[in-house]
């Protein structure tokens, strides 16, 4: 039985992680979400958000947002090869719901999986 958990390992703590994913990554987006990832030494994924006050103004809109993004994930880490990602979030994403949000989530992860099934 696989275990859903989003435990601190699965998390990308400093910036070094950060950057590490930034220096070449392979991008996958739509128009309020990019998703990049590469490639890690782990043999798990990784995930990382960033979003910035100036996109989402409140804190409970950056909280919700996030919230999502890291179900998302734990939904779908089994699914993902191990890589890094970092999901950076865009001005107009309130205008999606939690379903809508939800699903472009999943196509976005789906796309990643395709991406890298490919090489």
């Amino acid at each position: 039985m696989m275990e859903y958990l989003f435990t601190k390992k699965l998390r990308l703590l400093n910036s070094a992680h950060f950057n590490f994913v930034f220096q070449r990554p392979q991008r996958v987006s739509i128009t309020y979400i990019t998703i990049l990832g590469r490639f890690n030494t782990l043999g798990h994924p990784r995930i990382g958000c960033s979003l910035s006050k100036k996109n989402l103004k409140h804190s409970h809109e950056r909280n919700r947002v996030k919230r999502l993004i890291r179900e998302s994930f734990r939904h779908n880490q089994h699914k993902l090869p191990g890589m890094d990602f970092v999901v950076i979030v865009r001005r107009g994403i309130m205008s999606l719901d939690n379903y809508a949000l939800a699903i472009v989530l999943e196509k976005l992860w789906h796309r990643h999986y395709l991406l890298v099934r490919r090489f």
